[in-house]
């Protein structure tokens, strides 16, 4: 059914307005005002066709909530939880009194985002560039040359050493074999249990012979318990068949094969090598990021799968950029990772910081320089707003959490032009010295 909405219109002689208690010069207050928050219930509204049962929440309500979670890096039980006690927040979401109580159950969260998928996420990050540029914080001219790098978005595992994967798959088998019915000839509960606890003593004091000698334990009883299940049920339950499918290619998967699972709950997770001396292998999935040169907005941000070569994404990333914000960029700046990709895609020059100083004018090389402006920022969207580390499930989890963390990161960056345009507003038409200047910051300041 269709969503009802939060604003009733309605006067209440016994409560006040939140834009009556609140500042409405707080920059949360003026970005609720800014949004057009219409564009989501035109967009949105087709997916609730039910014409029977409860009303569905506010789209602005759940849009709102998902802003705040990735601005704030908060989860989804601490989003709402917080909701109850700020009232920004709650005038944010499109409330018109304070809420005394819980709006929605944090699994309401989860299930919109299978609802919306990864397409309409990107609705969400348009309308914050939609949002800048109404405001001219974002101009074409900004969009001439833009920023491109890959990154990797960590999945929540833990990290797949081969006897945590022996001793994984086999207490989730035994576990469903439980569920099902079927009567195993022997669990290897407490002798697992054992194994891998001893597997990990001696590889910590460099016992290595040791060491393999547990894991192989592991394995074996691994390989026991896949057998056993096979000879006493034919045909297994889905859920049960799936996971003995894994523990299956965990069970046969050697040290330089090609494809290797990584964790039974997430098969999706890839091992991908960036050269980072503190960490050599991350275990995710490669995330393309595109940032204006001049303001460093982020206009694009996809998660692909597969481990492509960087080159490869370019063209994908460039078209995003071009759909969110509506301007094509005329060039785009790449580090060598990108080598070999093509001088130009479709009208966008494509420029590799493989050059030196000295070989071009100072205004080109302005441009060359500023490539590195991109990563701090994915510094600042890894640990600011929720990409380094995804808790979503699937494949579609990882390309959602990547568009919303760039969400959140823009969310900040317009809360942070509203206050400084607040603050030079406040001294608009005043002529102040340096002198008096100083005197409007704390006496620490000034010493500096």
């Amino acid at each position: 059914m269709k969503p009802k909405t939060s604003a009733t219109g309605q006067e209440d002689l016994f409560r006040s307005r939140l834009d009556q208690i609140l500042n409405n010069r707080h920059p949360l207050f003026r970005l609720a005002n800014t949004i057009d928050w219409s564009v989501f219930d035109k967009e949105f509204g087709p997916l609730y066709v039910a014409k029977a049962g409860r009303p569905g929440l506010p789209i602005r309500l759940l849009v709102g909530l998902h802003y705040l979670k990735h601005a704030y890096n908060v989860s989804d039980e601490t989003v709402v939880a917080q909701f109850i006690e700020n009232g920004y927040w709650q005038y944010f979401c499109g409330f018109e009194h304070f809420q005394h109580q819980f709006p929605l159950d944090p699994t309401t969260l989860v299930k919109w985002r299978k609802r919306i998928g990864p397409q309409g996420m990107e609705k969400l990050l348009q309308v914050t560039i939609e949002t800048a540029k109404g405001k001219e914080y974002v101009t074409e001219k900004d969009l001439d040359r833009v920023n491109v790098d890959t990154t990797v978005q960590e999945k929540a595992i833990a990290f797949p050493t081969d006897a945590r994967l022996y001793h994984k798959a086999r207490r989730i088998l035994v576990r469903l074999a439980k569920r099902g019915g079927i009567e195993l000839r022997q669990s290897y509960e407490r002798l697992g249990k054992r194994a891998f606890i001893m597997q990990g003593r001696y590889s910590h004091a460099r016992q290595a012979k040791r060491a393999k000698r547990e894991q192989k334990r592991l394995r074996l009883f691994l390989g026991r318990v896949i057998r056993d299940i096979e000879r006493k049920c034919e045909a297994p339950a889905p859920l049960l068949a799936t996971m003995l499918e894994r523990a299956k290619r965990i069970f046969g998967q050697k040290r330089n094969d090609t494809n290797k699972l990584y964790s039974m709950q997430a098969p999706e997770v890839e091992c991908i090598a960036k050269g980072k001396a503190h960490k050599k292998y991350e275990f995710g999935c490669k995330v393309s990021l595109v940032s204006t040169s001049e303001n460093s907005w982020i206009v694009g941000v996809q998660a692909v799968h597969g481990n492509p070569y960087d080159g490869h994404t370019l063209k994908d990333a460039l078209d995003q950029a071009q759909a969110i914000s509506g301007w094509r960029p005329q060039h785009a700046y790449c580090d060598k990772g990108y080598k070999g990709a093509p001088t130009t895609l479709a009208n966008t020059e494509i420029h590799l910081a493989n050059k030196k100083e000295k070989s071009m004018k100072a205004s080109a090389w302005k441009w060359y320089r500023r490539r590195s402006g991109i990563e701090p920022i994915i510094g600042h969207v890894k640990q600011d707003h929720r990409m380094d580390r995804n808790y979503l499930k699937g494949e579609e989890g990882d390309k959602i959490n990547a568009i919303l963390a760039g969400c959140g990161f823009n969310i900040r960056k317009l809360l942070r032009a509203i206050l400084l345009w607040l603050f030079k507003e406040r001294f608009r038409g005043i002529n102040l010295n340096l002198m008096d200047l100083l005197e409007c910051f704390p006496r620490r300041v000034q010493t500096n």
